[in-house]
């Protein structure tokens, strides 16, 4: 089963016949390292999912980039506001590493309904956990401290800190790379006391 195949079945509880036809829709793509998915102003008329490898999401200002979200296996990958009003994209999506999306453009993403007809109520619960993992994010960056932020990732998806560069998990978690890099030894010094 595909990581899209499980967070379909684990989110939706949708039945065999229908994830085959949901599933019918996805085409499967790569991306290289380096490559971008998305470019800032460009319109989207794709949803990604990522199957394997790290896409980062990233908007720059003034001159500086800011990571709003790194995506990695069993994540959608997606400028939702470009995707669903034809806005012009404000988030650039790159991968990190080599990956493997899973791809509906936005002409079969308005089809599914014709084919799945509970495709409504499916859609609703899709846009409100978006919302929720934006409120869940909003509320991590104003009751957490810089420190919990750090560690909650960290416990969260410890690999990332081998593969992602800092100073875009920084980014991420509204810090700069020298608080992110303090918090790192202060974690590695208390793992050895507790060792």
């Amino acid at each position: 089963m595909t990581e899209l195949e499980k967070y379909i079945q684990t989110y939706f509880g949708v039945s065999q016949n229908d994830l085959g036809k949901i599933i019918s829709f996805f085409k499967l793509t790569t991306l290289k390292k380096g490559d971008y998915y998305l470019k800032t102003g460009r319109h989207s008329d794709r949803l990604g999912f990522v199957q394997s490898g790290i896409v980062r999401e990233f908007v720059v200002m003034d001159d500086k980039e800011v990571t709003k979200w790194i995506s990695t296996k069993g994540y959608f990958a997606v400028d939702l506001s470009s995707f669903i009003f034809q806005q012009p994209a404000r988030w650039n999506i790159q991968a990190l590493t080599d990956c493997e999306l899973y791809i509906i453009d936005n002409k079969d993403y308005q089809q599914i309904g014709q084919v799945i007809p509970r495709w409504a109520t499916l859609e609703k619960l899709f846009i409100a956990k978006c919302f929720t993992v934006l409120e869940d994010r909003i509320l991590t960056h104003l009751s957490m401290t810089a420190e919990e932020r750090y560690l909650q990732l960290f416990n969260f998806n410890p690999e990332l800190f081998n593969i992602v560069p800092l100073q875009y998990l920084a980014s991420m978690l509204g810090m700069t790379p020298e608080t992110l890099s303090r918090l790192r030894k202060k974690a590695v010094r208390n793992d050895k006391r507790t060792s």
